[in-house]
């Protein structure tokens, strides 16, 4: 099947080229340029994730229902008197130019009130130690979107100008902007720049890379067209799934960031195994065929051979990473589900690019492929190219390598299981989250706006906890009264109704509104035998619900993706021990990339060298992620490795030779898409959204364990440990795979 696919494109490649061409500007054109009128970026939403159905989602669902105000934006002002007459008079016209903007209902500040800042009424505007207050603005509910927005822009813009307007009268005043909506636009703004971010960093250094793997331009730009189309491909799928799933803002890069560093992988083994191909068919026959026009001879026989291997190693990659994946679609949280059905069509795209867009390319290059670069005519390059660009030589350093390990496998085992045991070890005090406006740069203004109402403006801000009751004003307030002896709490707030509900907040003692001390009151609260129905809500209820969800489902998700693997490992190598070696080892690399990642982002360590602020844990949603994403890249290089070598014991080279030519064969290419991915999610370390850095760099780990540690020593050692019982199967297994096998 494969090899007619080669033939279909080498006999249309100009048209296949032009093809994705097309995909790729008008996916752009949709997702980044909204030419049909809104593009992805506007499309996203943002939040501490939920799940449908459990209580902290019942009671913010109750509370959106009643809420029948219009969105606000609320100035906070700093280094300002609020009982100076004069400020008062200062503030008056820009009191009056907010209430003339047309959408706004009201305007509030305790300048306003009778008697100025010195009315009880007023304590919840002005700061805690006397030296600010706020100004909020509330618009109409009904309001259409663009007249919304449209209102919330000139307000905005007034009062970001009030502070100048005060400092005649309080120098040195200073004011922050803040709002839901300003939040959700900093960190879907915060997103696009990331993405940016990342691939300014990551394509330069990967060009690079392939340059010294191919050994010039050439080879080395198709995996990147490749690439740039599949990020096409991603973003319009991304696109498309906006339009029936709420897509959280940190899907698109994180999902954009797999299907490019899959898209790079494919696309150089596709082009490596082809210029193998090619080089043999023409050292074969001495270069007679050479004048033939591409597509013929020699090279439409190399891009045939090129799909019915590479071709085949890639589809069943791409399913394997995609099942992996799709195992997301388990969990009952809508984010989880969302990564789920977005990584698997962007997985969709990139392995299309690699079988189709990348073997047209090579059709239209054809022996070009071979020859020499120019870069190997500069002095000092053509040393280095020789060797990083070689894909003949049988013996080399991989084989080396492998060879040492053969020679000792037990002592190379057994180290690398107590290194990858302590990176592991962090991950025994994990502590998950599911934060908010944490995510956000610690220098951003909708983080400090939100820390600064936390701080000076108590009573002002939403406290941590809020309880819904289904009862009366009076029954609540007596039940209330009951709650400050609980441990951890540190305050309640008077009960208020809301419609036919009283709302309680609940503030503990502390200052995380997710850490163990508000959990602790969460599950205090539940306990409790209330008189009438109530529901837990806030950050840290949500996180116990959120975790709760995914720790339910993980059983089945771990199940479903492990015995499908299993049975596809045991199609392509007639093994029932390969597979579940693969299993192990993964399994023990991933606890290994998680510890570190515990290590790194939740005790703090290199929190100055990465630019973030520990938030006490790591996502709930991030670990989950990890591990889908993680098996999925880990199962890819163990496809791309176990695929030679089982090519080479088809052909009948004993076990310990097919390990020793198998890695050197695929060493090489396993290495190089490794460094190119750990490039490609390093770059998006760099960006400033804390759960980007903490995907991307996990990942980025993950890949750099795996490649190293497992592929280079751990599954050379195992396999020479185990010699012919690696290949064991029972006889009806074995007569089964007879009938089903994938072989190349």
């Amino acid at each position: 099947m494969f090899a007619r696919v080669g033939r279909a494109v080498a006999h249309h490649p100009r048209l296949t080229v032009v093809a994705w061409l097309v995909f790729a500007v008008l996916g752009y054109g949709l997702a980044v340029l909204g030419v049909h009128g809104e593009n992805l970026f506007e499309r996203l939403s943002t939040g501490a994730p939920g799940v449908p159905g459990s209580e902290s989602s019942e009671a913010f669902a109750i509370l959106d229902e009643a809420d029948d105000s219009g969105p606000s934006l609320t100035l906070v002002l700093d280094r300002v008197d609020p009982a100076d007459p004069d400020v008062a008079t200062a503030l008056a016209p820009a009191r009056e130019d907010l209430v003339a903007i047309d959408g706004v209902v009201s305007v509030i500040d305790p300048l306003a009130l009778p008697d100025g800042a010195a009315n009880p009424a007023a304590a919840p505007l002005v700061a805690q130690d006397g030296d600010g207050f706020l100004v909020v603005v509330e618009l109409a509910p009904e309001l259409s979107p663009e007249d919304q927005e449209a209102a919330l822009d000139e307000v905005e813009a007034r009062l970001l100008d009030i502070p100048s307007d005060l400092d005649a009268v309080a120098p040195g005043v200073t004011g922050i902007v803040g709002g839901t909506t300003l939040i959700v636009e900093a960190i879907t703004d915060q997103v696009e720049t990331d993405l940016r971010t990342g691939e300014t960093i990551a394509l330069p250094i990967a060009l690079l890379i392939m340059i010294l793997v191919f050994g010039g331009f050439l080879a080395a730009g198709m995996p990147m067209v490749g690439a740039v189309a599949s990020i096409a491909g991603g973003l319009a799928a991304l696109l498309g799934f906006s339009y029936v799933l709420d897509l959280d803002s940190s899907v698109v890069n994180i999902v954009t960031v797999l299907g490019l560093g899959l898209s790079i992988d494919w696309g150089l083994l596709m082009v490596s195994r082809f210029r193998e191909e090619l080089h043999h068919l023409v050292d074969d026959d001495g270069g007679a065929r050479s004048r033939r026009r591409r597509g013929d001879g020699a090279v439409l026989t190399a891009i045939e051979r090129t799909m019915a291997t590479a071709g085949r190693t890639v589809m069943f990659s791409a399913l394997i990473v995609a099942i992996s994946i799709a195992g997301l679609l388990v969990f009952e949280p809508p984010i989880l589900r969302a990564f789920g059905a977005a990584g698997v069509a962007v997985i969709v795209v990139a392995a299309a690019t690699a079988l189709t867009l990348v073997p047209a390319m090579l059709v239209l290059a054809g022996r070009r492929m071979i020859r020499p670069s120019i870069l190997a005519r500069v002095p000092g390059l053509r040393g280095i190219l020789a060797r990083t660009a070689d894909v003949q030589t049988e013996e080399g350093i991989f084989s080396r390598l492998a060879a040492w390990v053969q020679r000792r496998p037990w002592r190379v085992l057994l180290g690398s299981l107590a290194v990858l045991g302590i990176l592991a070890l962090p991950l025994a005090h994990l502590e998950l989250r599911n934060s908010t406006t944490e995510l956000l740069p610690a220098g951003s203004a909708q983080r400090e706006f939100v820390e600064t109402l936390a701080r000076n403006y108590p009573a002002a801000s939403t406290p941590a906890i809020t309880v819904v009751a289904q009862t009366s004003l009076d029954e609540a307030t007596a039940w209330a009264a009951t709650l400050e002896d609980l441990d951890g709490v540190a305050s309640v707030d008077p009960p208020s109704p809301v419609d036919s509900y009283v709302v309680i907040g609940v503030r503990p003692a502390t200052d995380d509104p997710g850490d163990a001390v508000a959990r602790d009151v969460v599950h205090q609260l539940r306990a409790l035998d209330a008189p009438f129905p109530t529901w837990v809500t806030g950050q840290a209820a949500s996180q116990i619900d959120f975790t709760a969800a995914v720790v339910e489902r993980a059983p089945w998700a771990v199940g479903i993706v492990a015995v499908t693997c299993l049975i596809l490992l045991f199609l392509m190598t007639g093994s029932v021990v390969v597979p579940v070696k693969a299993l192990i080892t993964n399994t023990i690399s991933l606890a290994a990339s998680l510890g570190v990642l515990v290590w790194v982002f939740q005790d703090g360590h290199l929190s100055g060298l990465l630019d973030f602020t520990p938030t006490g844990g790591i996502e709930t949603y991030v670990i989950a992620l990890v591990i889908a994403f993680g098996f999925g890249l880990a199962m890819d290089y163990e496809v791309f490795l176990l695929s030679r070598i089982k090519e080479l014991v088809d052909q009948g080279v004993p076990n310990d030779r097919a390990v020793r030519l198998g890695l050197q064969r695929s060493g090489r290419i396993i290495t190089s898409a490794a460094l190119i991915v750990i490039v490609v999610f390093a770059g998006f370390v760099a960006g400033e959204l804390l759960v980007i850095k903490e995907v991307g760099f996990s990942l980025a780990v993950a890949v750099l364990i795996d490649a190293t540690l497992v592929r280079m020593l751990l599954v050379p050692a195992t396999m020479t440990i185990l010699g012919r019982a690696n290949w064991w199967a029972p006889p009806f297994l074995r007569r089964a795979h007879g009938r089903m096998a994938i072989r190349h």
